[in-house]
């Protein structure tokens, strides 16, 4: 991965976590990784923990950000998530998990909460 791109994604998590504490979410912990992969932003509420996966794009040319989340992806970050909480990760028990996608653009970002 070029180190443009490797920015470019920087970015995109910095604003989906700032928009995250500016909605009142505590974001846990940022860009968790293990052998199978990576998660992006992982952010609590009360007893909601939310799973965050950002995909930054500087321009719609290759479609939506949020398209790049594919079954397989959406697969792939459940089991992320599952042995993050296996592992202990969670400071509290979760009475809900909630897996959202933030799609960012220059000057943009969407939230999509419950994505999958």
């Amino acid at each position: 991965m070029t180190r443009a791109r490797l920015l470019l994604g920087a970015i995109g998590e910095d604003r989906a976590a700032a928009w995250y504490r500016s909605q009142g979410y505590e974001v846990l912990v940022r860009n968790w990784r293990c052998r199978e992969g990576e998660l992006d932003l992982i952010c609590a509420v009360g007893d909601r923990l939310v799973i965050c996966e950002v995909k930054t794009r500087s321009s719609l040319a290759f479609g939506h950000p949020a398209e790049a989340v594919t079954r397989t992806k959406q697969q792939r970050i459940r089991g992320l998530a599952a042995r993050w909480l296996a592992e202990g990760g969670a400071p509290f028990v979760p009475r809900e998990i909630r897996f959202d996608v933030a799609a960012v653009l220059p000057g943009e970002i969407s939230v999509i909460e419950a994505a999958f």
